[in-house]
């Protein structure tokens, strides 16, 4: 699949990038040339190979569920320029 100018301006304009006009022909190539890998890619008949690996076959060791350290929030609070009802409170940033 091969990708004009104008395919590689409406994907940086989607994806919110800049680019610069001289190197606009080389994304144009490079990204015809990884769509064409995945063309390549499709083609091969995969249906007679096993998954060589599953993450739902893994078995995880996990650590014991027990507290390791006491809770130290009033001492770390008390340098806290602004605390109200055990929670430090901070300035809004969303308006």
């Amino acid at each position: 699949m091969a990708l004009d100018r104008s395919d590689v301006e409406k994907i940086a304009h989607l994806a919110r990038l800049q680019i610069d006009e001289q190197d606009i022909p080389e994304y144009t190539q490079n990204l015809s040339n990884i769509l064409d890998l995945v063309d390549q890619m499709q083609a091969v008949d995969t249906s007679n190979v096993e998954p060589m690996a599953n993450a739902l076959d893994a078995v995880q060791r996990l650590r014991k569920d027990a507290v390791t350290e006491e809770n130290n929030r009033d001492n770390l609070q008390s340098v806290a320029p602004a605390v109200e009802n055990g929670l430090f409170q901070v300035p809004k940033v969303i308006e």
